[in-house]
């Protein structure tokens, strides 16, 4: 099924001290995935939501409470930090009013959980 859409095979490049670099003119055309995914029946659904102000929160809690796991991209209020810190205040106040879980991924990232889904906050490492 991968190779049904790899566009181009993708080679590494491994530089002393660097990590592996995939050259610039190959890519992965994941876009017909999108068709795939369209009205998938499952209990319990990880939405992602880009927010750019802090009105954008209310729009997107809803998904938490209909049992939705939330991944809020932040990315674009990241620089701002009244924005952020109400942000963030108000998707505390979510999981904490469905019994929930939050926790910020990276720099961008928060996710919120409803009832009953933790959040791990170790990182797995394989080695």
């Amino acid at each position: 099924m991968i190779g049904d859409f790899i566009k181009k095979k993708t080679h590494f490049k491994k530089q002393k001290g660097k990590g592996p670099q995939l050259d610039s003119e190959e890519y992965i055309d994941l876009t017909h995935l999108v068709e795939e995914t369209e009205g998938i029946e499952a209990d319990t659904l990880i939405k992602i939501a880009e927010v750019h102000r802090y009105e954008d929160v209310r729009e997107v809690t809803e998904e938490v409470y209909n049992g939705n796991i939330l991944l809020v991209d932040v990315e674009a209020v990241a620089g701002n930090e009244e924005a952020m810190s109400r942000i963030q205040d108000e998707l505390k106040a979510l999981a904490s009013d469905v019994s929930g879980d939050i926790a910020g991924i990276g720099h961008n990232y928060i996710a919120v959980t409803p009832d009953d889904i933790g959040i791990d906050r170790k990182k797995i490492k394989p080695f």
